[in-house]
């Protein structure tokens, strides 16, 4: 994604931020962060600060791409630090600004409920399994 345009900050500031409002730009944070890899790596960056390699294995399954790519957006909504540190070889550590701490609180919490959600979610596929699938006609 790219910077907002002058015309676009301005009928940003039009309106009220509302992520249901089609030009809304908080429609495309709202993808940054709750999008899989997004919340993923905010979640994992609450644990603390973390080299590209390390955050990539807390993030199991992530691509190295993906990884790359959701950083730069989270970044660039100022969830996420990037520290260039002055050794060689250079070393990169990421960690959460302010905001990005207390966006990652409440996704924290929303992960735990649904982890706890999880027997009740299983029963639900299961039950919907056994009504949606029919024996076949002999």
């Amino acid at each position: 994604m790219t910077e907002l345009s002058a015309e676009e900050e301005r009928r940003a500031a039009e309106f009220a931020f509302d992520v249901f409002a089609r030009e809304c730009p908080s429609r495309g944070v709202l993808e940054h962060v709750t999008g899989r890899w997004g919340a993923l790596v905010l979640a994992g960056l609450r644990k603390g600060p973390a080299r590209f390699n390390h955050l990539r294995r807390r993030v199991d399954g992530v691509s190295e791409k993906m990884l790359a790519q959701t950083l730069q957006a989270l970044e660039r909504d100022g969830f996420v630090h990037r520290e260039v540190l002055a050794v060689l070889p250079p070393k990169v550590n990421y960690s959460l600004t302010p905001m990005g701490e207390s966006t990652a609180d409440h996704l924290l919490a929303f992960i735990d409920h649904l982890e706890s959600q999880m027997p009740a979610v299983l029963e639900a596929r299961r039950r919907h399994e056994r009504e949606t699938t029919r024996p076949s006609p002999e």
